[in-house]
């Protein structure tokens, strides 16, 4: 008495576990970390594209700057020498040892800016102004031309720099020698100042410029660095997406055969003599568990591309007859209506797909109480699998083929390894409801290379 309701416990727990596999699964979808370490990577590589790109343009803006402010200095105290040769030029001295400076006054080279002044040597080594541009620019001192002059009289040579006026702003000075006609002594300096702003309009629109663009460049660098990152961890995407859907595919299917396997144990273990008993349930269990991991190696590698479908000439009726020869005998009926039928196409997936559709026959197109009646059908490149089951509903029809969609209790794993290996071929694989009830299956391989001599075997049962 107490043996029996051991066992039947253990048979409860095995049905309960059973059970639970095809219950639903949770929608909620856990954050995965190889997920996040890739958006980490990609969202990494975005900003390092982005700050290489930012750095570059920041030096080469500078280098720009530097060099547009340089040409407007150089232009500036190009300026500034022409006015001083051709104030040099003007003065002279009379019979009598008399600077003349009229030439001066008349000349555009002595107005506006830069403007120049002339700076004579006078007795007790001082320096007088007796000339000065007209409409002066800048409020400067003799004071300080007289620092500019002294240092091109003593260099006798032209000098220039930079210095502020007597309002402290910056402007630049260029002074040089003129002598006495006569005497080819130093008499003075002709000193002409620049103004440092001029041409800041087009600096400060260069600038602006230079600002607004590498700011644009530098977005632009950054949706496009985004972009390039993520095209470049499309195969690590894709490589971990099918890990994900594998190891998925894996737990959801296992479970059954596994939960089978572990009830029939507990129940054995409780009563060792019932061990003959749910042997064929263990036997069957670890059928169903070698079909499920062949499916899913196989789907594994068709999607990571790792097993290209391997075609050669096929002969597609003998293939079929022998899948169906491997089918485990069982209440059943199995109609064959095959013609000779010769296909370019890789065997082991063609038999993997044709095993599959049958198994499904096997499983869900049979009425309860009955046997299933099956009929398989090969013409050309077409393979057809026809059973009289409760069939399927027009709204589950569109779905059949997706993965995890279910009629009757598996995870429909095997039916997207059809449509895989037919997409594989370059074919189809079709579902209708059939006349009278039942489903039709149908299996289309590429139409290349099929060949048929129309030549039908007589159906056998």
């Amino acid at each position: 008495m107490i043996r029996r309701r051991h066992r039947a416990a253990a048979r409860s727990a095995a049905r309960s576990a059973a059970r639970t596999v095809f219950r639903p699964r949770s929608r909620r979808v856990t954050r995965s970390p190889a997920r996040a370490s890739l958006n980490r990577l990609r969202l990494r590589l975005t900003v390092a594209y982005t700050l290489l790109t930012a750095v570059g343009l920041a030096v080469l803006s500078t280098v720009a700057v530097r060099t547009d402010a340089r040409s407007w200095r150089d232009v500036e105290f190009d300026e500034m020498r022409r006015r001083a040769a051709v104030a040099e030029s003007l003065i002279y001295y009379d019979d009598g040892g008399r600077i003349q400076l009229d030439g001066l006054y008349g000349d555009a080279a002595t107005t506006g800016s830069p403007q120049v002044t002339v700076l004579l040597q006078q007795p007790m080594d001082t320096l007088g102004e007796v000339f000065a541009s007209r409409q002066p620019a800048f409020p400067v001192s003799v004071a300080r031309l007289s620092v500019a002059a002294r240092s091109a009289m003593a260099e006798d040579d032209t000098v220039t720099s930079t210095a502020p006026d007597d309002t402290g702003r910056a402007v630049y000075y260029l002074a040089t020698p003129f002598y006495q006609d006569d005497t080819q002594t130093v008499a003075g300096a002709v000193v002409v100042v620049g103004d440092p702003q001029r041409g800041a309009g087009s600096y400060h629109e260069l600038i602006a410029a230079l600002v607004v663009g590498c700011a644009a460049l530098t977005t632009l660098s950054a949706a496009t660095g985004h972009v390039l990152s993520g095209r470049s961890m499309r195969p690590a995407w894709s490589a971990l997406e099918q890990q994900e859907r594998l190891l998925a595919d894996a737990a959801h299917e296992l479970r059954t055969p596994v939960a089978v396997m572990r009830g029939a144990v507990e129940v054995a273990e409780l009563e060792p003599s019932s061990l003959t008993e749910h042997l064929p349930r263990i036997r069957r269990a670890s059928e169903r568990m070698s079909d499920v991991i062949e499916n899913l190696l196989a789907r594994g590698r068709l999607q990571a591309g790792a097993d290209a479908p391997q075609r050669g000439p096929l002969r597609l009726d003998q293939l079929v007859e022998a899948v169906c020869a491997e089918l485990p005998p069982g209440g059943h009926r199995l109609r064959l209506d095959l013609r000779e039928s010769v296909v370019s196409a890789d065997a082991g997936l063609v038999r993997l797909a044709v095993r599959n559709l049958l198994d499904n026959a096997l499983r869900h197109g049979a009425m309860p109480g009955e046997g299933a009646d099956v009929t398989v059908m090969v013409r050309g490149a077409q393979v057809s699998v026809a059973d009289r089951g409760p069939g399927i509903a027009p709204d589950d029809l569109a779905t059949i083929f997706t993965r995890f969609h279910s009629l009757g209790g598996s995870s429909g794993i095997g039916l997207s390894l059809v449509h895989w290996v037919a997409t594989a071929h370059g074919g189809n694989v079709e579902v209708r409801a059939r006349a009278g009830g039942g489903v039709l299956f149908t299996l289309r391989l590429s139409r290349s290379g099929a060949r048929g001599r129309g030549q039908r075997r007589r159906p056998r049962m």
